[in-house]
Protein backbone atom coordinates (compact mmCIF):
# COMPACT_ATOMS: atom_id res chain seq x y z
CA UNK A 1 0.00 0.00 0.00
CA UNK A 2 0.97 3.68 -0.60
CA UNK A 3 0.17 7.17 -0.41
CA UNK A 4 -1.46 8.01 -3.99
CA UNK A 5 -1.61 11.65 -3.84
CA UNK A 6 0.72 13.20 -1.46
CA UNK A 7 0.96 17.57 -2.18
CA UNK A 8 4.32 18.52 -1.84
CA UNK A 9 5.39 22.26 -1.23
CA UNK A 10 5.64 23.09 -4.55
CA UNK A 11 1.71 23.13 -4.32
CA UNK A 12 1.97 26.70 -3.62
CA UNK A 13 1.06 27.71 -0.22
CA UNK A 14 -1.29 24.14 0.03
CA UNK A 15 0.88 20.69 0.79
CA UNK A 16 4.00 21.09 3.18
CA UNK A 17 5.66 17.84 2.65
CA UNK A 18 9.02 19.03 0.77
CA UNK A 19 10.13 16.49 -1.93
CA UNK A 20 12.61 15.14 -0.27
CA UNK A 21 10.77 14.31 3.21
CA UNK A 22 8.55 12.69 1.00
CA UNK A 23 10.88 10.39 -0.61
CA UNK A 24 12.88 9.79 2.57
CA UNK A 25 9.91 9.09 4.29
CA UNK A 26 8.77 6.21 1.49
CA UNK A 27 12.63 4.49 1.72
CA UNK A 28 11.92 4.45 5.40
CA UNK A 29 8.45 2.71 5.16
CA UNK A 30 10.16 0.27 2.75
CA UNK A 31 8.16 1.17 0.23
CA UNK A 32 8.64 0.56 -3.65
CA UNK A 33 7.16 3.23 -5.05
CA UNK A 34 5.72 7.01 -4.11
CA UNK A 35 3.41 9.63 -5.97
CA UNK A 36 2.94 13.30 -6.19
CA UNK A 37 -0.46 14.69 -7.29
CA UNK A 38 0.12 18.29 -6.50
CA UNK A 39 -3.02 20.65 -7.00
CA UNK A 40 -3.97 21.98 -10.81
CA UNK A 41 -0.05 21.69 -11.76
CA UNK A 42 3.02 19.41 -11.99
CA UNK A 43 5.34 21.89 -10.65
CA UNK A 44 7.01 19.75 -8.32
CA UNK A 45 7.40 16.77 -10.69
CA UNK A 46 10.31 16.73 -13.04
CA UNK A 47 12.05 17.44 -9.45
CA UNK A 48 10.35 14.34 -7.76
CA UNK A 49 10.91 12.26 -10.40
CA UNK A 50 14.74 12.83 -10.60
CA UNK A 51 15.30 12.44 -6.72
CA UNK A 52 13.29 9.41 -6.39
CA UNK A 53 15.08 7.78 -8.97
CA UNK A 54 18.49 8.26 -7.46
CA UNK A 55 17.24 6.82 -4.36
CA UNK A 56 15.76 3.76 -5.97
CA UNK A 57 12.52 4.90 -5.11
CA UNK A 58 9.93 4.46 -7.90
CA UNK A 59 7.65 8.13 -8.89
CA UNK A 60 4.22 8.15 -9.63
CA UNK A 61 3.94 11.31 -11.16
CA UNK A 62 0.29 12.86 -11.35
CA UNK A 63 -1.96 15.69 -10.14
CA UNK A 64 -5.32 16.50 -8.79
CA UNK A 65 -7.54 18.80 -11.20
CA UNK A 66 -10.53 20.17 -9.99
CA UNK A 67 -13.06 21.81 -12.10
CA UNK A 68 -12.43 25.90 -12.76
CA UNK A 69 -16.11 26.62 -11.95
CA UNK A 70 -17.38 23.75 -9.90
CA UNK A 71 -14.67 22.40 -7.38
CA UNK A 72 -16.51 19.78 -6.16
CA UNK A 73 -15.94 18.51 -9.53
CA UNK A 74 -12.29 16.88 -9.49
CA UNK A 75 -10.49 13.84 -10.06
CA UNK A 76 -6.69 12.53 -9.72
CA UNK A 77 -4.83 11.31 -12.63
CA UNK A 78 -1.83 8.98 -12.85
CA UNK A 79 0.87 8.51 -15.48
CA UNK A 80 0.37 4.64 -16.90
CA UNK A 81 3.41 6.01 -19.56
CA UNK A 82 5.76 8.41 -21.13
CA UNK A 83 2.66 9.47 -23.27
CA UNK A 84 0.57 9.79 -20.37
CA UNK A 85 2.98 11.85 -18.88
CA UNK A 86 2.58 14.46 -21.92
CA UNK A 87 -0.98 13.94 -21.88
CA UNK A 88 -0.87 15.45 -18.15
CA UNK A 89 1.05 18.32 -19.67
CA UNK A 90 -1.87 19.09 -22.35
CA UNK A 91 -4.69 18.72 -19.30
CA UNK A 92 -2.72 20.88 -16.94
CA UNK A 93 -2.20 23.57 -19.99
CA UNK A 94 -5.73 23.52 -20.85
CA UNK A 95 -7.08 23.37 -16.75
CA UNK A 96 -4.59 26.87 -16.79
CA UNK A 97 -5.10 28.81 -20.16
CA UNK A 98 -8.82 27.99 -21.30
CA UNK A 99 -11.73 29.33 -20.07
CA UNK A 100 -13.97 26.84 -20.59
CA UNK A 101 -12.41 24.16 -19.55
CA UNK A 102 -14.52 21.18 -18.76
CA UNK A 103 -13.18 17.68 -16.56
CA UNK A 104 -15.89 15.76 -17.64
CA UNK A 105 -15.66 16.23 -21.06
CA UNK A 106 -12.19 15.73 -20.98
CA UNK A 107 -12.56 12.81 -19.21
CA UNK A 108 -15.04 11.70 -21.15
CA UNK A 109 -12.34 11.63 -24.71
CA UNK A 110 -9.28 10.97 -22.57
CA UNK A 111 -6.83 8.52 -24.40
CA UNK A 112 -5.87 5.10 -22.37
CA UNK A 113 -2.59 6.21 -20.95
CA UNK A 114 -3.98 7.81 -17.71
CA UNK A 115 -5.75 6.17 -14.75
CA UNK A 116 -8.33 8.47 -12.93
CA UNK A 117 -9.23 8.55 -9.57
CA UNK A 118 -12.09 10.36 -8.32
CA UNK A 119 -13.91 10.39 -4.79
CA UNK A 120 -16.64 13.12 -6.71
CA UNK A 121 -19.43 11.82 -6.61
CA UNK A 122 -20.90 14.75 -8.83
CA UNK A 123 -18.39 14.01 -11.48
CA UNK A 124 -19.11 10.08 -11.75
CA UNK A 125 -22.32 10.56 -12.20
CA UNK A 126 -21.98 12.45 -15.00
CA UNK A 127 -19.32 10.41 -16.84
CA UNK A 128 -20.05 8.63 -19.61
CA UNK A 129 -19.22 4.49 -18.57
CA UNK A 130 -17.97 3.05 -21.23
CA UNK A 131 -15.95 0.34 -21.68
CA UNK A 132 -12.31 2.15 -22.42
CA UNK A 133 -13.14 4.83 -19.21
CA UNK A 134 -14.63 1.80 -16.80
CA UNK A 135 -11.04 0.34 -17.45
CA UNK A 136 -8.86 3.41 -16.08
CA UNK A 137 -11.50 5.11 -13.64
CA UNK A 138 -11.00 4.05 -10.20
CA UNK A 139 -13.53 5.28 -7.05
CA UNK A 140 -11.14 6.82 -5.19
CA UNK A 141 -12.10 5.83 -1.24
CA UNK A 142 -10.52 7.53 1.66
CA UNK A 143 -11.18 6.61 5.12
CA UNK A 144 -10.93 9.59 8.04
CA UNK A 145 -13.72 10.26 10.76
CA UNK A 146 -15.17 13.10 8.85
CA UNK A 147 -15.27 11.33 5.25
CA UNK A 148 -16.91 8.19 6.63
CA UNK A 149 -20.51 9.09 5.68
CA UNK A 150 -18.99 10.23 2.18
CA UNK A 151 -17.12 7.14 1.74
CA UNK A 152 -19.80 4.93 2.08
CA UNK A 153 -21.76 6.68 -0.21
CA UNK A 154 -18.92 6.08 -2.83
CA UNK A 155 -18.60 2.80 -2.49
CA UNK A 156 -22.15 1.84 -2.59
CA UNK A 157 -22.19 4.04 -5.90
CA UNK A 158 -18.92 1.98 -7.09
CA UNK A 159 -21.46 -1.40 -6.27
CA UNK A 160 -24.23 -0.31 -8.00
CA UNK A 161 -22.54 0.65 -11.23
CA UNK A 162 -19.95 -1.90 -11.15
CA UNK A 163 -16.64 0.62 -10.95
CA UNK A 164 -13.58 -0.14 -9.44
CA UNK A 165 -12.69 0.77 -6.07
CA UNK A 166 -9.24 1.97 -4.93
CA UNK A 167 -8.41 3.04 -1.14
CA UNK A 168 -6.13 6.25 -1.16
CA UNK A 169 -5.42 8.52 1.79
CA UNK A 170 -3.95 11.90 0.29
CA UNK A 171 -1.21 13.50 2.08
CA UNK A 172 -0.43 17.45 2.96
CA UNK A 173 2.24 17.92 5.69
CA UNK A 174 4.10 14.83 7.33
CA UNK A 175 3.10 14.07 10.49
CA UNK A 176 0.07 15.66 12.75
CA UNK A 177 1.93 17.91 14.52
CA UNK A 178 2.73 19.43 11.03
CA UNK A 179 -1.14 20.55 10.62
CA UNK A 180 -0.43 23.61 12.35
CA UNK A 181 2.09 24.68 9.44
CA UNK A 182 -0.68 24.02 6.99
CA UNK A 183 -2.76 26.25 8.83
CA UNK A 184 -0.20 29.20 8.68
CA UNK A 185 0.69 28.52 5.01
CA UNK A 186 -3.56 27.92 3.78
CA UNK A 187 -3.48 31.47 5.77
CA UNK A 188 -1.18 33.13 3.71
CA UNK A 189 -2.39 31.79 0.56
CA UNK A 190 -5.75 33.29 1.58
CA UNK A 191 -4.66 36.17 2.61
CA UNK A 192 -6.35 35.86 6.15
CA UNK A 193 -5.39 35.64 9.94
CA UNK A 194 -5.18 32.03 11.80
CA UNK A 195 -8.45 32.68 13.60
CA UNK A 196 -10.75 33.33 10.41
CA UNK A 197 -9.97 30.32 9.13
CA UNK A 198 -13.12 28.14 8.22
CA UNK A 199 -13.15 24.33 8.85
CA UNK A 200 -13.90 24.15 4.92
CA UNK A 201 -10.18 26.06 4.36
CA UNK A 202 -8.28 23.36 5.75
CA UNK A 203 -7.67 19.52 4.77
CA UNK A 204 -8.91 17.09 7.15
CA UNK A 205 -6.45 17.08 10.05
CA UNK A 206 -5.71 12.97 9.15
CA UNK A 207 -4.07 13.77 5.80
CA UNK A 208 -0.66 13.24 7.08
CA UNK A 209 1.74 10.55 5.27
CA UNK A 210 0.99 7.14 7.29
CA UNK A 211 2.86 3.99 6.27
CA UNK A 212 1.91 1.56 4.49
CA UNK A 213 1.32 -0.83 7.81
CA UNK A 214 -0.76 1.72 9.49
CA UNK A 215 -2.45 2.30 5.50
CA UNK A 216 -2.65 -1.62 5.37
CA UNK A 217 -4.51 -1.70 8.79
CA UNK A 218 -7.18 0.82 7.61
CA UNK A 219 -8.21 -1.07 4.85
CA UNK A 220 -8.06 -4.90 6.01
CA UNK A 221 -11.56 -5.14 6.02
CA UNK A 222 -11.49 -4.29 2.04
CA UNK A 223 -8.44 -5.74 0.43
CA UNK A 224 -9.49 -5.14 -3.05
CA UNK A 225 -9.38 -1.47 -2.60
CA UNK A 226 -5.82 -2.66 -1.47
CA UNK A 227 -5.15 -4.59 -4.34
CA UNK A 228 -5.92 -2.42 -6.66
CA UNK A 229 -3.95 0.80 -5.30
CA UNK A 230 -1.04 -1.85 -6.14
CA UNK A 231 -2.28 -2.76 -9.71
CA UNK A 232 -1.83 0.94 -10.66
CA UNK A 233 1.55 1.49 -8.90
CA UNK A 234 2.84 -1.30 -10.68
CA UNK A 235 1.36 0.10 -13.98
CA UNK A 236 2.58 3.23 -13.92
CA UNK A 237 5.94 3.49 -15.66
CA UNK A 238 7.48 6.78 -16.85
CA UNK A 239 10.91 7.28 -17.92
CA UNK A 240 11.40 11.12 -18.28
CA UNK A 241 15.24 9.93 -19.68
CA UNK A 242 17.13 12.73 -17.65
CA UNK A 243 20.48 12.86 -19.06
CA UNK A 244 19.52 13.02 -22.32
CA UNK A 245 18.99 16.77 -23.95
CA UNK A 246 16.26 17.52 -26.12
CA UNK A 247 17.32 19.82 -28.42
CA UNK A 248 15.19 21.84 -31.04
CA UNK A 249 16.16 21.75 -34.79
CA UNK A 250 17.55 24.27 -36.53
CA UNK A 251 16.03 24.59 -40.26
CA UNK A 252 18.25 23.92 -42.62
CA UNK A 253 19.00 24.79 -46.02
CA UNK A 254 18.60 21.85 -48.64
CA UNK A 255 21.44 19.21 -48.13
CA UNK A 256 23.20 20.27 -45.24
CA UNK A 257 23.33 18.69 -41.34
CA UNK A 258 23.20 20.70 -39.06
CA UNK A 259 27.07 19.98 -38.50
CA UNK A 260 28.12 20.75 -42.03
CA UNK A 261 26.45 24.10 -42.18
CA UNK A 262 27.83 25.06 -38.67
CA UNK A 263 31.16 24.54 -40.08
CA UNK A 264 30.18 26.49 -43.11
CA UNK A 265 29.14 29.46 -41.14
CA UNK A 266 31.57 29.35 -38.91
CA UNK A 267 34.74 29.29 -41.49
CA UNK A 268 33.05 32.21 -43.20
CA UNK A 269 33.39 34.04 -40.08
CA UNK A 270 36.59 33.19 -39.27
CA UNK A 271 37.92 35.05 -43.06
CA UNK A 272 35.72 38.31 -41.50
CA UNK A 273 37.68 38.30 -38.60
CA UNK A 274 40.86 37.37 -39.26
CA UNK A 275 42.74 38.49 -41.94
CA UNK A 276 44.99 36.93 -42.56
CA UNK A 277 43.83 33.63 -41.18
CA UNK A 278 46.43 31.75 -38.83
CA UNK A 279 47.36 27.82 -38.77
CA UNK A 280 46.54 28.34 -34.89
CA UNK A 281 43.02 29.65 -35.69
CA UNK A 282 42.02 27.36 -38.57
CA UNK A 283 43.31 24.27 -35.99
CA UNK A 284 41.26 26.00 -33.02
CA UNK A 285 38.21 26.12 -34.61
CA UNK A 286 37.99 22.64 -36.13
CA UNK A 287 39.00 21.52 -32.54
CA UNK A 288 36.15 23.39 -30.63
CA UNK A 289 33.55 22.84 -34.04
CA UNK A 290 34.60 18.70 -33.28
CA UNK A 291 33.45 19.09 -29.50
CA UNK A 292 30.45 20.84 -30.48
CA UNK A 293 29.58 18.35 -33.01
CA UNK A 294 30.53 14.95 -30.55
CA UNK A 295 28.08 16.62 -28.00
CA UNK A 296 25.45 17.37 -30.42
CA UNK A 297 25.29 21.12 -30.21
CA UNK A 298 25.48 22.02 -33.55
CA UNK A 299 21.45 22.94 -33.79
CA UNK A 300 21.92 24.91 -30.31
CA UNK A 301 24.88 27.33 -31.83
CA UNK A 302 22.85 27.33 -35.58
CA UNK A 303 19.81 28.98 -33.16
CA UNK A 304 21.54 31.13 -30.96
CA UNK A 305 23.59 32.27 -34.42
CA UNK A 306 20.25 32.80 -35.90
CA UNK A 307 18.50 35.26 -33.27
CA UNK A 308 22.09 37.24 -33.43
CA UNK A 309 22.11 37.47 -36.70
CA UNK A 310 18.22 38.80 -36.97
CA UNK A 311 19.27 41.25 -34.44
CA UNK A 312 22.20 42.68 -36.17
CA UNK A 313 19.64 42.70 -39.66
CA UNK A 314 17.35 44.84 -37.29
CA UNK A 315 20.26 47.19 -36.45
CA UNK A 316 19.84 45.73 -32.80
CA UNK A 317 22.58 46.57 -30.06
CA UNK A 318 23.65 42.77 -28.78
CA UNK A 319 26.96 41.47 -27.27
CA UNK A 320 27.38 37.93 -25.66
CA UNK A 321 28.22 37.78 -21.98
CA UNK A 322 30.32 34.94 -20.02
CA UNK A 323 32.42 32.08 -20.62
CA UNK A 324 31.17 31.85 -24.47
CA UNK A 325 33.67 34.26 -24.81
CA UNK A 326 36.27 31.52 -24.18
CA UNK A 327 35.17 30.11 -27.74
CA UNK A 328 36.34 31.05 -30.95
CA UNK A 329 33.17 29.42 -32.70
CA UNK A 330 31.29 32.19 -30.57
CA UNK A 331 33.68 34.79 -32.07
CA UNK A 332 33.50 33.40 -35.56
CA UNK A 333 29.49 33.43 -35.27
CA UNK A 334 29.55 37.16 -34.10
CA UNK A 335 28.20 36.02 -30.44
CA UNK A 336 30.81 37.50 -28.96
CA UNK A 337 33.41 40.48 -29.66
CA UNK A 338 36.54 39.29 -27.27
CA UNK A 339 39.11 37.51 -29.84
CA UNK A 340 39.86 34.48 -27.67
CA UNK A 341 42.61 33.37 -29.84
CA UNK A 342 44.71 36.67 -29.45
CA UNK A 343 43.98 37.01 -25.60
CA UNK A 344 44.64 33.26 -25.05
CA UNK A 345 41.41 31.96 -23.65
CA UNK A 346 40.36 28.69 -22.52
CA UNK A 347 37.90 26.98 -24.75
CA UNK A 348 36.92 24.02 -22.10
CA UNK A 349 36.14 26.94 -19.55
CA UNK A 350 33.32 27.05 -21.67
CA UNK A 351 33.10 23.60 -22.86
CA UNK A 352 34.53 20.31 -22.94
CA UNK A 353 33.86 16.70 -23.78
CA UNK A 354 33.40 16.05 -19.91
CA UNK A 355 31.16 18.67 -18.75
CA UNK A 356 27.57 17.23 -18.58
CA UNK A 357 25.34 20.18 -19.08
CA UNK A 358 24.54 21.99 -22.34
CA UNK A 359 26.44 25.13 -23.30
CA UNK A 360 24.96 28.43 -21.91
CA UNK A 361 25.44 31.34 -24.29
CA UNK A 362 24.18 34.54 -22.47
CA UNK A 363 22.99 37.36 -24.82
CA UNK A 364 22.48 40.97 -24.20
CA UNK A 365 20.06 43.00 -26.06
CA UNK A 366 19.11 46.81 -25.79
CA UNK A 367 16.28 46.87 -23.41
CA UNK A 368 14.23 48.55 -25.78
CA UNK A 369 14.12 46.11 -28.01
CA UNK A 370 14.80 43.03 -26.61
CA UNK A 371 11.27 42.38 -26.97
CA UNK A 372 11.01 42.52 -30.75
CA UNK A 373 13.81 39.80 -30.73
CA UNK A 374 11.71 37.45 -28.20
CA UNK A 375 8.77 38.22 -30.16
CA UNK A 376 10.65 37.20 -33.61
CA UNK A 377 11.99 34.01 -31.88
CA UNK A 378 8.24 33.05 -31.08
CA UNK A 379 7.21 33.73 -34.67
CA UNK A 380 10.63 31.53 -36.25
CA UNK A 381 9.56 28.53 -34.43
CA UNK A 382 6.07 29.12 -33.82
CA UNK A 383 3.95 29.96 -30.57
CA UNK A 384 3.42 26.12 -29.76
CA UNK A 385 6.99 25.44 -29.54
CA UNK A 386 8.83 28.66 -27.78
CA UNK A 387 8.11 29.44 -23.62
CA UNK A 388 9.23 31.88 -21.58
CA UNK A 389 10.55 30.41 -18.48
CA UNK A 390 9.09 30.43 -15.14
CA UNK A 391 11.10 31.43 -12.02
CA UNK A 392 9.66 30.46 -8.47
CA UNK A 393 10.35 32.79 -5.91
CA UNK A 394 10.56 31.08 -2.30
CA UNK A 395 10.09 32.67 1.38
CA UNK A 396 13.57 34.41 2.75
CA UNK A 397 13.86 35.31 6.50
CA UNK A 398 12.19 38.54 6.18
CA UNK A 399 9.27 37.30 3.68
CA UNK A 400 8.46 34.40 5.95
CA UNK A 401 9.28 36.69 8.77
CA UNK A 402 6.32 39.45 7.14
CA UNK A 403 3.69 36.57 6.19
CA UNK A 404 3.73 34.90 9.13
CA UNK A 405 3.15 37.30 11.81
CA UNK A 406 0.69 39.36 9.59
CA UNK A 407 -1.87 36.11 9.58
CA UNK A 408 -1.02 36.18 13.63
CA UNK A 409 -2.63 39.38 13.55
CA UNK A 410 -0.09 41.65 14.19
CA UNK A 411 -0.06 45.22 12.64
CA UNK A 412 1.94 46.78 9.66
CA UNK A 413 3.49 48.89 12.13
CA UNK A 414 4.62 46.75 14.15
CA UNK A 415 6.00 44.24 11.81
CA UNK A 416 8.13 47.01 9.83
CA UNK A 417 9.58 47.78 13.78
CA UNK A 418 11.53 44.24 13.57
CA UNK A 419 11.37 43.01 10.29
CA UNK A 420 13.56 46.11 8.74
CA UNK A 421 16.36 44.61 11.16
CA UNK A 422 16.38 41.28 9.52
CA UNK A 423 18.87 40.62 6.70
CA UNK A 424 18.19 39.23 3.61
CA UNK A 425 19.06 35.45 4.24
CA UNK A 426 17.51 32.54 4.49
CA UNK A 427 14.78 31.85 6.53
CA UNK A 428 16.30 28.64 8.28
CA UNK A 429 18.53 31.88 10.27
CA UNK A 430 15.68 33.27 11.87
CA UNK A 431 15.57 31.59 15.31
CA UNK A 432 19.67 33.12 15.36
CA UNK A 433 20.32 36.30 14.14
CA UNK A 434 21.46 38.32 17.07
CA UNK A 435 24.46 36.22 17.23
CA UNK A 436 25.11 35.46 13.20
CA UNK A 437 23.90 39.20 12.12
CA UNK A 438 25.26 42.39 13.58
CA UNK A 439 22.12 44.78 11.95
CA UNK A 440 20.01 42.20 13.89
CA UNK A 441 21.27 42.39 17.66
CA UNK A 442 19.10 44.54 18.85
CA UNK A 443 15.63 42.08 18.05
CA UNK A 444 14.30 39.89 21.04
CA UNK A 445 11.97 36.75 19.73
CA UNK A 446 12.19 35.42 22.86
CA UNK A 447 7.89 36.59 24.12
CA UNK A 448 5.31 35.82 22.26
CA UNK A 449 3.50 36.55 19.74
CA UNK A 450 7.47 36.61 18.32
CA UNK A 451 8.66 33.24 19.53
CA UNK A 452 5.89 31.77 17.91
CA UNK A 453 6.29 33.65 14.51
CA UNK A 454 9.66 33.12 14.28
CA UNK A 455 9.07 29.34 14.62
CA UNK A 456 7.07 29.12 12.35
CA UNK A 457 8.45 31.53 9.90
CA UNK A 458 11.79 29.58 9.93
CA UNK A 459 9.56 26.33 8.72
CA UNK A 460 9.27 28.08 5.56
CA UNK A 461 12.80 28.22 4.33
CA UNK A 462 13.01 27.58 0.82
CA UNK A 463 8.85 27.42 0.42
CA UNK A 464 7.73 28.90 -2.49
CA UNK A 465 6.01 31.67 -1.95
CA UNK A 466 4.77 32.71 -5.62
CA UNK A 467 5.62 32.31 -9.59
CA UNK A 468 7.29 34.77 -11.71
CA UNK A 469 8.92 34.91 -14.84
CA UNK A 470 12.85 34.36 -15.59
CA UNK A 471 14.15 37.40 -16.81
CA UNK A 472 15.84 35.84 -19.91
CA UNK A 473 15.16 32.40 -20.08
CA UNK A 474 13.38 31.04 -23.39
CA UNK A 475 12.95 27.25 -23.97
CA UNK A 476 12.49 25.94 -28.10
CA UNK A 477 11.18 22.47 -28.32
CA UNK A 478 10.71 20.22 -31.58
CA UNK A 479 7.64 18.67 -30.56
CA UNK A 480 5.31 21.12 -29.40
CA UNK A 481 6.17 22.43 -25.91
CA UNK A 482 2.58 20.93 -24.25
CA UNK A 483 4.72 17.80 -24.74
CA UNK A 484 7.16 18.28 -22.30
CA UNK A 485 5.99 20.64 -19.71
CA UNK A 486 2.81 22.55 -18.52
CA UNK A 487 2.40 26.28 -19.64
CA UNK A 488 0.03 28.63 -17.55
CA UNK A 489 -0.15 32.42 -17.38
CA UNK A 490 2.23 34.40 -15.64
CA UNK A 491 1.85 36.27 -12.16
CA UNK A 492 0.02 38.84 -14.00
CA UNK A 493 -2.57 37.04 -16.25
CA UNK A 494 -3.72 40.37 -17.74
CA UNK A 495 -0.73 40.68 -19.69
CA UNK A 496 -1.45 37.66 -21.35
CA UNK A 497 2.39 36.27 -20.89
CA UNK A 498 2.40 32.24 -20.69
CA UNK A 499 5.40 30.50 -18.89
CA UNK A 500 6.46 26.87 -18.26
CA UNK A 501 4.85 25.69 -14.71
CA UNK A 502 8.92 23.82 -13.86
CA UNK A 503 11.09 26.50 -13.53
CA UNK A 504 14.86 26.49 -14.92
CA UNK A 505 16.12 23.98 -12.70
CA UNK A 506 13.57 21.08 -13.56
CA UNK A 507 13.86 22.34 -16.96
CA UNK A 508 17.06 21.64 -17.17
CA UNK A 509 17.52 18.53 -15.41
CA UNK A 510 14.77 17.34 -17.63
CA UNK A 511 17.23 18.19 -20.46
CA UNK A 512 15.28 21.28 -22.54
CA UNK A 513 17.82 23.78 -23.09
CA UNK A 514 17.03 27.47 -21.55
CA UNK A 515 18.46 30.32 -24.53
CA UNK A 516 19.22 33.36 -22.19
CA UNK A 517 18.53 36.20 -24.17
CA UNK A 518 18.78 39.39 -21.66
CA UNK A 519 17.65 42.96 -21.52
CA UNK A 520 20.79 45.44 -21.19
CA UNK A 521 19.82 48.81 -20.21
CA UNK A 522 23.38 49.91 -20.78
CA UNK A 523 23.33 48.63 -24.33
CA UNK A 524 19.61 51.01 -24.59
CA UNK A 525 21.51 54.14 -23.22
CA UNK A 526 24.53 53.33 -25.84
CA UNK A 527 22.05 52.88 -28.53
CA UNK A 528 20.75 56.21 -27.51
CA UNK A 529 24.27 58.25 -27.39
CA UNK A 530 25.29 56.57 -30.95
CA UNK A 531 21.37 58.52 -32.28
CA UNK A 532 22.94 61.10 -30.97
CA UNK A 533 26.21 61.29 -32.28
CA UNK A 534 24.76 60.99 -35.60
CA UNK A 535 22.36 63.57 -35.30
CA UNK A 536 24.55 65.97 -33.53
CA UNK A 537 28.02 65.06 -36.13
CA UNK A 538 29.32 66.89 -38.64
CA UNK A 539 28.54 64.30 -41.41
CA UNK A 540 30.62 61.73 -40.00
CA UNK A 541 28.76 58.33 -39.88
CA UNK A 542 28.85 56.34 -36.38
CA UNK A 543 27.99 52.89 -37.65
CA UNK A 544 28.64 51.01 -34.11
CA UNK A 545 29.80 51.06 -30.70
CA UNK A 546 32.49 49.36 -31.53
CA UNK A 547 34.10 51.62 -33.59
CA UNK A 548 33.63 54.36 -30.61
CA UNK A 549 36.77 54.13 -29.15
CA UNK A 550 38.24 56.39 -25.88
CA UNK A 551 41.20 58.36 -26.56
Amino acid sequence: MFTLHAHSNYSLLEGVITIDDLITFAKKSGSPYVALTDTNGMYGLIQFAKKAEERNIKPILGAWIDNPDDKEINSIFLVKNNEGYSELCKIITSRKLKDDFSLISLINELPDNLFILTSSLKLLKQLTLNSKLRKNLYVELMVTEKLKEHTRKLYNYARKTNLQIVATHPAYFLSPQDFLLHKTVTAIRLNTTIQNLDEDDLVDSEFYLKSPQELNAIWKALPEAIWNADFIARNCNVDLQFGTYKFPKFPLPKSETAFSYLWKITFRGLAERYKPITDMAVKRLQYELEVIDNLGYSDYFLIVWDIVREAHKRNILTIGRGSAADSLVAYCLKLTEIDPVKHNLYFERFLNRGRTSPPDVDIDFSWKERDEIVKYVFEKYGYDHVAMISTTVTFRARSAFREVAKIFGVSETEISKFSKFIPWTSAKNLKNLVEKFPESKSLNFSSEPWKTIVSFASKLAGFPRHKSIHPGGIIITEKPIINYVALEYAANKGLGLIVTQPDMYPIEEFGLVKIDLLSQRSLGVLRDTLENLKENSTGKSVSNIFSIRQK
